[in-house]
């Protein structure tokens, strides 16, 4: 790093600190007391620093990792300073651990997008904050910088767990994996995909080995017709199949192996994924949560995504492929029509917003979600189109963990798509500064109209004298 980009780093950094802390107060201010989940989650940390270890409010569904970490932070500062009483984990010093997360995720995402596009020469040390920026004020993730939720280490880690695993250091990236899944069990397939990293890395390598010795063209030419994804198949299968290929995989990627097969032991040994309350929390193939995705991601990159540059290509592609999509927009329907499923929260909790868009645009007639597929058509043309600059190794990697993490979940909920959307920012190319420029004008729009909702434009329910919050 450049001193000139350094300081310009540090000055970012600092000043969103700065800026995060004054909007820190106001909500605490506010909204002094625990609010939604944070009525589960505070009075567990609560418990455990008064050393109640063996005390688990059963309504929680994820590991301890945040309480645990809560305690770890807690506890010393609290010696150190002279703490006593009802400061120490009280709920305004927990979420203030979210608001340190926030900021070592500001770093963690400067540092990725260093080191994955550090081949690119055109990008600018300006252009590298100014995107770590965007991406630490992401609007779904931002907002439960505030509250004492799991997302926020959730992220942290397993953005740690990504760098280190770029870096090549795999037994540490397992590690912090291992942290990651401590805060929420759904982490694991991001473990996965840092082993998936190193796979498509060596298959990428031997891909290409595989061209030169029949002097085809370069793998990013080959990228497109049917022909050449079965090719790819075909050699993907034969690869794995090797047990030459095997070995030296597994010899790379066995911190990961440890890790997931110790995941599937909690599995057996639970009885499931979900810890406490299963029972809103089943698991089942909601394949429509992939297009919710795509509009989701869609949204917050319409500067990327959503261009009049990349509507002309997909035309020209629709123009060109009439039978493929033909077939993709019957899957899409057929998918819509026998796996979409209403979670009775995303129906009855008016504090969300899925609420309102289920409402305003799902609910709005029957046929709404099936006139919706030429705009995932195109949504999902237009994503993948920006990943093109990656191997296809790496794109199938990427397109299995996020169908994982995904597809499985029942509850239409934007949190879900934080981490995919965040590692599908980090690996697409910079675009114009002005884009840029846009994007974080956008994500700065949108965090203060939530802010002002959220404290601003309280109401209270028939049947409870709480007062009620708007929330993503």
């Amino acid at each position: 790093m450049e001193r000139a980009e350094a300081y310009g780093f540090s000055g970012a950094m600092s000043g969103s600190f700065l800026l995060s802390c004054l909007l820190f107060a106001a909500v605490s201010r506010r909204q002094r007391g625990p609010y939604m989940d944070e009525v589960f989650h505070v009075p567990q940390a609560q418990a455990y620093c008064q050393g109640r270890f063996l005390q688990w409010d059963p309504m929680i569904t994820t590991l301890p990792g945040l309480y645990l970490l809560s305690v770890g932070l807690v506890k010393p500062a609290a010696w150190l300073l002279g703490w006593t009483g009802s400061v120490v984990c009280s709920v305004g010093m927990l979420r203030f651990i979210n608001l340190l997360f926030s900021a070592g995720n500001f770093y963690l995402l400067y540092l990725l997008l260093f080191k994955i596009h550090q081949k690119n020469k055109a990008v600018s040390g300006f252009q590298r904050i100014l995107l770590a920026l965007t991406l630490a004020t992401f609007p779904t993730l931002y907002f439960f910088t505030f509250l004492y939720y799991t997302d926020p280490g959730s992220v942290f880690f397993t953005l740690f767990s990504y760098l280190m695993c770029l870096y090549g250091n795999h037994k540490t990236s397992a590690l912090l994996g291992f942290c990651g899944f401590m805060f929420r069990q759904t982490n694991i397939v991001w473990t996965v995909f840092c082993a998936g990293n190193v796979v498509a890395e060596k298959l990428n390598e031997a891909w290409k080995i595989e061209l030169q010795k029949k002097k085809d063209e370069k793998i990013s030419s080959r990228k497109g017709s049917f022909s050449d994804l079965t090719r790819i198949l075909h050699f993907l299968v034969e690869y794995l199949l090797s047990p030459k290929n095997l070995v030296t995989l597994t010899a790379l990627t066995w911190p990961y192996i440890i890790l997931v097969s110790l995941f599937f032991v909690f599995v057996f040994i639970n009885g499931g994924i979900v810890v406490g309350d299963r029972s809103s929390h089943e698991a089942c193939l909601h394949f429509p949560q992939l297009f919710y995705f795509l509009s989701f991601t869609i949204f917050f990159s319409f500067p990327h995504l959503l261009t009049p540059t990349k509507i002309r290509k997909f035309l020209l592609s629709l123009r060109k492929h009439p039978v493929q999509y033909g077939l993709v927009s019957v899957i899409c329907l057929l998918l819509i029509w026998k796996f979409t499923y209403v979670h009775k929260y995303l129906l009855a909790d008016n504090r969300h917003y899925t609420f309102y868009v289920w409402r305003k645009v799902f609910q709005r007639h029957e046929l709404v979600k099936y006139l919706l597929v030429p705009f995932y058509l195109f949504a999902g043309w237009s994503f993948a189109d920006t990943l093109k600059s990656k191997s296809i190794f790496w794109i199938l990697m990427y397109f299995v963990c996020l169908l994982a993490v995904t597809v499985p979940q029942k509850l239409l909920e934007f949190r879900y798509f934080i981490l995919p959307f965040l590692i599908y920012r980090l690996n697409i190319p910079f675009l114009s500064l002005y884009r840029q420029l846009l994007e974080l004008a956008f994500y700065i729009l949108v965090n203060a109209i939530t802010f002002y909702l959220f404290l601003n434009r309280t109401f209270q329910w028939e049947n409870s004298d709480e007062v009620q919050r708007f929330m993503w």
